[in-house]
C-alpha cells in the first residue's frame, strides 16, 4: 500500500497468472455485488476489519513464479471506500494513471513489484505499442522486459525506462535466458547454442535490428556479457 492505493498481486505461484478463480472474482466484484475487505493484524484478534476496498486498476506485470522462472503477472490496484457505500451500490470502474513510486518493492504477505505497472506503461509508450524486434502491436501480448534483470538492478536501475524493451513472448523469453542480446547499433546477437532449426521453429529473424537510445547503451553492453554461448 501507499497513501492513495492498495496493491496486490494476483492468484498463482506458478506460471503465467491468468483471470481465472481469485483473480476473476476481485476484477468482477463491482459487478458481481461482492466486497474486497481491507484486514489489518492485530494482537487481540488476530485480524480486524478497516475498510472496503474496490478495484480502480489492473494491468500485466512482468515478473517471476516462486521457482524464479519468468513470467507474466497481474497486478491489481485498489482504494479505499467508505463503509457506507462499499454494499449495494453499483460504483462505476475507472482507470486511474499509474504514478512512478518512490519504493520498488514491498514485503507483507506477498512480494509485490509495485513498479511493474507504471513501467510497462512507461515502456508501451517509448516503443509505441510495438515490439522493438518484430512491430508486432498487439499490447496485451507485449512484455516489459528489463534489460539488466529486476535481481541485478538497484532501485534506480529497476525502473529506468532506459533500462527496458519491449518484446513479444519468444523474443522476450530468449532475451531473459540470454540467448539472445542486441549491439550498441541495434542488431540481434544469437547464442551459438540455438541451431539454426531451432532460431527457425521459434521465429526468430536473425536480420532484425533494433532502435538503441543512447541510454539503453550501457545496459545492453552489461546484458551482452551474459550472452550464453558454447
Amino acid at each position: 500500500r501507499d497513501d492513495e492505493r492498495f496493491y496486490y498481486s494476483g492468484e498463482g505461484q506458478l506460471g503465467d497468472q491468468e483471470f481465472e478463480r481469485g483473480n476473476k472474482a476481485l476484477v468482477e466484484h463491482l459487478a458481481n455485488d461482492k466486497r474486497v475487505l481491507l484486514m489489518q493484524e492485530s494482537a487481540r484478534s488476530h485480524v480486524r476489519y478497516e475498510a472496503d476496498l474496490i478495484l480502480v486498476d489492473y494491468s500485466y506485470i512482468q515478473t517471476h513464479d516462486k521457482n524464479g522462472d519468468n513470467r507474466r503477472g497481474i497486478l491489481f490496484v485498489f482504494k479505499k471506500v467508505l463503509n457506507e457505500l462499499a454494499a449495494g451500490i453499483k460504483i462505476p470502474l475507472t482507470t486511474m494513471p499509474y504514478r512512478k513510486p518512490s519504493v520498488t518493492e514491498r514485503t507483507g504477505l506477498v512480494t509485490t513489484r509495485v513498479g511493474q505497472g507504471w513501467y510497462r506503461q512507461a515502456l508501451l509508450r517509448k516503443f509505441n505499442s510495438r515490439c522493438a524486434a518484430t512491430e508486432l502491436d498487439i499490447p496485451e501480448v507485449l512484455i516489459a522486459s528489463h534489460i539488466v534483470p529486476w535481481r541485478s538492478a538497484n532501485e534506480i536501475e529497476r525502473l529506468d525506462e532506459q533500462n527496458g524493451i519491449l518484446l513479444s513472448p519468444n523474443y522476450d523469453a530468449l532475451f531473459d535466458k540470454h540467448l539472445i542480446s542486441f549491439q550498441d547499433t541495434g542488431e540481434i546477437l544469437i547464442s551459438d547454442k540455438l541451431s539454426s532449426h531451432q532460431i527457425i521453429a521459434l521465429g526468430i529473424n536473425s536480420s532484425c535490428k533494433i532502435n538503441v537510445s543512447d541510454g539503453m547503451k550501457p545496459f545492453l553492453q552489461r546484458h551482452r556479457q551474459e550472452l550464453r554461448n558454447l
